[in-house]
């Protein structure tokens, strides 16, 4: 796994920090090489014990809802999985993500809408982009690989949304935001996009949750 990041991870003036930087590398990595991710994952179940698994480098053990069932059935996924194409970066999608680490992180806040009920789009119209995004928050590491393979697996989640989402062929853009959690002591959200920002969407296409 690769190493732990420090603390401080929202980047100043707008620059990627490298974590942000990973997590487009290994949602890359994850869209243009499943089998890839599904090695992993054949690797991962080997460190589960009945709900827990130990994960290496990580000091206690983190509890799942499902076990093995929902690592199983990623694989499965996996292995049935196309190649897609990569995800370009784009600043604006960056910019709304890292907003939203930088409110909810200290808060120790979870979730897409805010108190007053604004969700993903409206915070990347905020900052200049269109609407309609879709978006994707791990919340508990600041690893990238383990940032991708939790929403890869998604587990206690009966729709799959964060997988789906991830491998969604119609998104061509995505930013991601990092930083520290109140509760989970790290948070990442990644916001994606089917255009670059100032492209209208046109009404017939949705966006997986």
């Amino acid at each position: 796994m690769a190493a732990a990041v420090g603390a401080s991870l929202i980047g100043t003036q707008g620059a990627a920090t490298e974590l942000e930087d990973r997590v487009l590398v290994e949602l890359n990595l994850a869209r243009t090489s499943p089998e890839t991710y599904a090695a992993r994952l054949r690797e991962y179940r080997t460190w589960f014990s009945g709900s827990a698994v130990e994960v290496p480098g990580i000091a206690d053990a983190v509890i799942t809802r499902e076990g093995v069932a929902a690592v199983d059935d990623a694989i499965r996924f996996l292995d049935a999985q196309k190649p897609l194409s990569p995800l370009k970066t784009d600043t604006t999608l960056a910019l709304a993500a890292r907003d939203w680490a930088s409110m909810q992180g200290p808060r120790g806040a979870l979730g897409h809408v805010s108190a007053s009920g604004l969700g993903p789009g409206d915070r990347v119209s905020a900052r200049g982009g269109d609407k309609f995004v879709g978006e994707n928050i791990s919340y508990g590491f600041d690893e990238a690989d383990l940032v991708v393979l939790q929403l890869i697996v998604d587990d206690g989640v009966p729709n799959r949304g964060h997988r789906k989402t991830i491998y969604n062929g119609a998104f061509a853009y995505a930013g991601a935001g990092c930083g520290t959690h109140a509760v989970y002591r790290y948070m990442c959200v990644i916001d994606y996009s089917f255009y670059p920002r100032g492209t209208f969407l046109p009404p017939t296409h949705s966006i997986a949750p």
